[in-house]
């Protein structure tokens, strides 16, 4: 009788425990998948996706499959905010992914760090994102601040010494211009033109002159994929070709190319993860072929940066054998791993300090590594 009455609870125990394994593990994130940044949203979602299903094709993580609930913000914060909302209140998803942009992901916090929830931040890298104090949000690839590094150190080594730097409006421009702008003068750049513009301006002839006539040798430009192709135009425009050309973003997608055919050739740009023939990297091959046989485009970094995401939360609930929200954020917080992207590891903040940007150019209708020397599968081209 003992044995019955105690094999009921024992029953129902075990009932519980498989139950529970049985039921996925959730994620979320908001993405603005009808927004101004679509496209990169798009591969973002991509990206997302093509974990969870390799994921779950491994048998998932701990023995649970993997979901992930995407919703689409419209590129609006608060909609951003409110599903954030509910994503935490009504879906109850375990963990959280960021959205795309640094604005959105701003907005967003206050309501991640309200529950307490971890964040592994994968579409933004404003730098004011890790000095307000919060406790609960991750980076993976290195602040905006340090996007023009690589270029910096080669257009100093080419013997450029005058530069431009101009930037949009937004938060994830100004640190990537702030930044550019302290890491010329550390190269011993002299700056010639610094000066900021609105987000939504489609012609910058006016821009593009002022920094021809400041005697610009190097022209810098911080912002996203529109800024990037409409001040290539303007230099076509008004048949100006500086030494050196830099846009952040937007150079790194096939369709920079596609927009403005051979005009787009000695762009150079910062990418946070390439893909190319001569690169030893096999986890990196594995993830643009299976990319590619999935959605029958190239992946840009913005599908990479989602797809590590997934690798490094996966990585620590490995390590902790649990989805508790508190034990995540302790591993994030401390743990050392790789992705995709490299080396993940990030500082008291929250700041990413192990990955490292990759320099571009586009040369002969195709983007070349330019920097670091580690990974150089082309020498940079000046005019």
């Amino acid at each position: 009788m003992v044995n019955r009455i105690l094999s009921i609870p024992l029953l129902l125990m075990f009932s519980m425990i498989s139950q529970a394994a049985a039921e996925p593990i959730k994620f979320g994130v908001t993405l603005g998948l009808t927004g101004k940044n679509a496209e990169l949203a798009d591969m973002q979602a991509k990206g997302f996706l093509l974990w969870q299903n390799e994921v779950n094709k491994r048998g998932g993580i701990l023995g649970r499959n993997v979901e992930i609930v995407i919703y689409d913000d419209k590129d609006n914060k608060d909609n951003g905010k409110s599903l954030y909302e509910i994503l935490i209140q009504k879906d109850k998803v375990d963990l959280l992914f960021g959205p795309y942009s640094s604005g959105m992901t701003a907005a967003i916090l206050p309501v991640t760090e309200k529950y307490e929830y971890p964040v592994l931040v994968s579409g933004a890298s404003s730098d004011e994102l890790w000095k307000q104090g919060y406790k609960y949000v991750f980076g993976i690839f290195i602040p905006a601040s340090r996007y023009a590094v690589g270029f910096l150190e080669a257009a100093a080594n080419s013997g450029i010494t005058d530069i431009a730097i101009v930037y949009a409006e937004d938060a994830f421009s100004k640190s990537i211009a702030q930044g550019t702008k302290e890491w010329a003068e550390r190269f011993g750049l002299n700056i010639v033109l610094y000066k900021e513009f609105k987000k939504t301006r489609e012609n910058l002839d006016d821009i593009a002159l002022e920094a021809k006539t400041a005697g610009a040798k190097g022209l810098i430009v911080c912002g996203h994929f529109d800024e990037a192709v409409a001040m290539r135009l303007s230099l076509e425009k008004i048949r100006w070709k500086p030494k050196a050309y830099f846009a952040s973003v937007g150079p790194v997608l096939q369709s920079y190319y596609d927009r403005l055919d051979t005009k787009a050739n000695h762009t150079f740009s910062a990418s946070q993860w390439e893909h190319h023939e001569r690169m030893n990297m096999p986890a990196s091959t594995a993830f643009y072929n299976a990319f590619k046989n999935a959605y029958g485009v190239d992946p840009s970094y913005h599908a990479a940066t989602a797809y590590a995401a997934g690798e490094i939360f996966e990585a620590a609930i490995k390590k902790a054998k649990t989805v508790d929200k508190k034990q995540i954020k302790h591993l994030l917080s401390t743990m050392n791993t790789t992705s995709i992207l490299g080396k993940y590891g990030v500082d008291s903040t929250g700041m990413q300090i192990k990955h490292y940007t990759i320099t571009i150019q586009w040369q002969n209708g195709k983007k070349e590594i330019v920097w670091p020397k580690e990974l150089m599968t082309s020498k940079p081209v000046f005019e």
